[in-house]
């Protein structure tokens, strides 16, 4: 194939990029224009290169960069990418040695890819050949439980653990009902958010922050709350409102990002429940993948995601080993400084602060 066959694109144009993008396999929703919409907000600047064979699209790469303050370097960054068929090893090849070349355009100390590509022993040699190595940090998870909805409904509760099929009509039986949210329920969702965060021991940002995240991708038609209330309301009309899941929504796929619930009702079932009419109305809107978003990089009973995982899998879910992270080192002593003495200075004083508490 000859090079006018074969191209490289920087798109612009929003319906250009999202278009393009649908066609590719393995697109993930942190590639869509409204995520790198959302990150360019937060300090990075967000450039779509689009690879294309005799005019198609084959591949793409949203690539953000965050500058190192006070210095002409920065950082690249392919949040779950880049898409493409990557059983074309030629292809592959390609894309790895185009962003490696804007990495070095870019003045970057190293760029970071995280595809959504099953972990197979063909991409971990192709990454190593190029010199690609295995990340210290993983921005996302890359390990995950995905579950087919192209199946019945029949079909998919018939593969269901009969624990989890019973919770769910338990559920319905108590008079907790499933609904969508709107804009509007933001603060609701993260009111919810925050007590689940209190709860089980994670941190989250700040309103502000995830405000931003979930209005550009619900006016963007990427998102869709869900919240499970009671039948009767409790003290007012927000005081029934027990749990809440949002999904994040690109091409055929969806994928459950945030939960939150209650401390109180949690014995009437609703995140069963919820999960399961997420499922319905995105098999309704022609979605084929739910993808449960977050597994344990070890399936062990000592990972702190066990507990979630086992609930994941109760649905009839598969689990799937993603490829980790991998970085392409342009400046080995600024990355040094910036991967491994930056990360043991902040694990320091982490531990000198929990001391002098």
């Amino acid at each position: 194939m000859t090079n006018d066959e074969r191209r490289t694109r920087v798109v612009t144009d929003q319906k250009e990029w999202n278009s393009a993008l649908e066609q590719i396999p393995y697109a993930h929703v942190l590639q869509s224009w409204a995520w790198g919409e959302i990150k360019a907000r937060h300090g990075w600047t967000p450039m779509r290169v689009l690879f294309l064979e005799n005019d198609a699209p084959v591949a793409a790469a949203q690539i953000l960069r965050r500058a190192l303050p006070r210095t002409p370097f920065g950082i690249l960054y392919v949040p779950k990418g880049p898409a493409l068929d990557f059983e074309n090893v030629e292809l592959f090849a390609r894309v790895l040695k185009e962003l490696e070349t804007i990495a070095r355009q870019q003045r970057a100390i190293f760029i970071k890819i995280d595809p959504d590509l099953c972990a197979t022993q063909n991409a971990a040699q192709s990454l190593a050949q190029r010199g690609w190595r295995v990340s210290n940090e993983q921005i996302q998870f890359h390990n995950t439980v995905t579950l087919d909805l192209t199946r019945s409904e029949s079909e998919i509760l018939a593969a269901m653990k009969p624990k989890w099929r019973y919770n769910i009509r338990l559920a319905e039986k108590k008079g907790v009902r499933v609904e969508q949210g709107a804009e509007n329920d933001l603060e609701l969702f993260y009111e919810m958010y925050a007590e689940t965060s209190a709860r089980d021991g994670f941190l989250i940002r700040p309103f502000e922050y995830y405000r931003d995240v979930w209005e550009t991708m619900l006016n963007a038609g990427q998102a869709k709350i869900f919240f499970a209330r009671l039948s009767t309301p409790l003290r007012s009309a927000q005081d029934d409102v027990i749990a809440g899941i949002m999904l994040f929504l690109f091409s055929k796929r969806a994928w459950y990002f945030y939960g939150a619930s209650r401390n109180s009702h949690r014995d009437v079932m609703p995140n069963h429940l919820l999960q399961w009419e997420a499922m319905r109305w995105a098999k309704q809107q022609g979605v084929t993948e739910y993808d449960f978003w977050g597994a344990p990089n070890v399936l062990d009973e000592s990972d702190s995601m066990y507990g979630v995982y086992k609930f994941k899998m109760g649905f009839g879910g598969e689990f799937v080993e993603r490829i980790p992270a991998h970085d392409f080192v342009v400046n080995r002593a600024l990355y040094w400084l910036y991967a491994v003495a930056r990360p043991r200075y902040l694990a320091r004083l982490r531990k000198t602060a929990a001391i002098g508490d």
